[in-house]
């Protein structure tokens, strides 16, 4: 790794090195939270959690061949180790440092919903011309972040980062680690209201990374939301704005679903117009295609190659990844939820041509409104052209009956049919009078309900 000496890494982050002077120059060769990921020469960071003391594992690690531990208190091991006052504090400084010595073009991606798919269509475009490091799965917390960061290395050509925040002053730490030369926004949702207040207050907590771009970086932002087509300057430049919407720079138009498979649009770029298909649902996903447009375009790819890397995309798991399993087809989004996401997977599920049955559970961090945004999707859910709500959860009660509520204002019969579990398990035992053969099911939920379970059950069932 780059520079990534015992000695630099030490000053970087403010620790102690206690080594033989012959070890001070070593490089190392990658980062590990996790002692059962380490390898040769591997920096170790031992952190302290709620349940793993990570100390408890120095003797392991050295064992495996670790080059050096970064840790808060003395090994009980003799092993290099850099001596800190915390470990998470100088994990962060550690990938700020290295970030600082790389080349790489580094894509930053954020918004309240769909940002780990944006990540993906991306990444996948910008693969056609260049070598990407992506962030894997949704590493895009304060630990996930720099543990991407490490992974890079100087072969890469662009790093493409997904970052994820809760709180304020966390995305402030995660663009000094970043510093992207392309800031990519989703959009301003309902996530995270328990923390951070208001849609408005999400936009000053989202935009906290602004601060931190490279030089001549550039915004691109979705022109569509309401939030962000507000912000007309950045460092005295315009933002790129991408969407479906006349106002945008990049935009889709022309628009064809193709049912659960995926839609044809047309792209209209700064240079022209292209057509090309989105293999997975849902309009959020031809903006995703659209954002990828405009970030290939940025880099100089054409627009073959940027269609090319449209066209093969493919979903990732817990994210309206479409399952053809023997008796169901299913709609897996039970990675995260919020209101936004919930609809915009409604709207998903009513393209199928089978009977329509939404499973929806609790979505989590809603704040002091959780039961009225319950309600706000049960309500959604009966005026769409579905044929079976089935809410499961505690704060999913809100969401039933609201769901009954409004279908009461229908005509008999006219509404899906209703059903409310507390439990996913409970929901399991009634599965027989649930769904049949051909259904098209969409499961959704936040990640804490566990609903891949439920994923995992109706896609073995004969």
């Amino acid at each position: 790794m780059k520079n990534m000496t015992l000695e630099k890494l030490a000053k970087a982050v403010g620790g102690t090195l206690v080594c033989d002077a012959s070890m001070r120059t070593r490089e190392i060769m990658g980062v590990v939270l996790d002692s059962r990921k380490v390898e040769k020469d591997f920096l170790f960071v031992a952190t302290v959690g709620a349940r793993v003391d990570g100390h408890s594992f120095i003797a392991q690690v050295k064992e495996a061949g670790a080059l050096a531990v970064l840790c808060e208190r003395v090994p009980e091991v003799e092993i290099p180790y850099i001596l800190v006052d915390n470990s998470f504090r100088a994990l962060r400084a550690a990938a700020a440092y290295y970030r600082r010595q790389l080349t790489v073009k580094v894509v930053g991606i954020t918004g309240s919903v769909g940002k780990t798919s944006t990540k993906e269509v991306i990444a996948n475009v910008l693969s056609r011309k260049f070598r990407v490091c992506k962030t894997q799965g949704n590493f895009n917390n304060e630990v996930g972040v720099p543990l991407t960061i490490f992974s890079i290395r100087e072969t890469d050509e662009i790093a493409v980062l997904e970052l994820g925040i809760n709180h304020f002053g966390e995305m402030h730490r995660l663009g000094e680690m970043s510093m992207p030369d392309v800031c990519v926004y989703t959009n301003i949702g309902q996530c995270h209201l328990e923390f951070l207040g208001s849609r408005d207050g999400i936009l000053k907590a989202k935009t906290e990374l602004l601060e931190h771009m490279n030089q001549d970086a550039v915004v691109v932002l979705n022109g569509d939301d309401d939030k962000l087509c507000t912000i007309t300057d950045v460092q005295g430049k315009r933002p790129i704005f991408y969407g479906t919407g006349e106002q945008n720079t990049y935009r889709a138009v022309d628009i064809v679903p193709d049912g659960v498979f995926g839609s044809k649009a047309t792209i209209v770029t700064l240079g022209g117009r292209f057509e090309t298909f989105m293999p997975l649902p849902g309009e959020h996903m031809v903006w995703n295609a659209v954002a990828a447009t405009a970030v290939g375009e940025h880099f100089g790819m054409t627009v073959e190659e940027i269609d090319a890397g449209i066209r093969s995309v493919q979903a990732v798991g817990g994210r309206s990844n479409l399952i053809r399993a023997k008796k169901y087809t299913l709609i897996d989004d039970c990675y995260n939820a919020n209101p936004n996401s919930m609809k915009a997977a409604i709207s998903l599920l009513k393209m199928a041509a089978s009977r329509k049955v939404a499973v929806l559970g609790d979505m989590f961090e809603l704040g002091e409104n959780e039961s009225s945004l319950h309600a706000e999707v049960g309500a959604f859910a009966v005026r769409s052209t579905i044929d079976v709500l089935i809410c499961v959860g505690k704060l999913s009660r809100a969401m039933y009956e609201a769901a009954e509520n409004e279908a009461g204002k229908q005509k008999a019969g006219a509404g899906p049919k209703l059903h409310y579990f507390e439990t996913k398990e409970e929901l399991l035992l009634h599965r027989a009078k649930l769904f049949q053969t051909g259904d098209t099911i969409l499961i959704k939920a936040s990640h804490g309900m566990l609903f891949s379970k439920l994923v995992t059950e109706l896609s073995g069932e004969e």
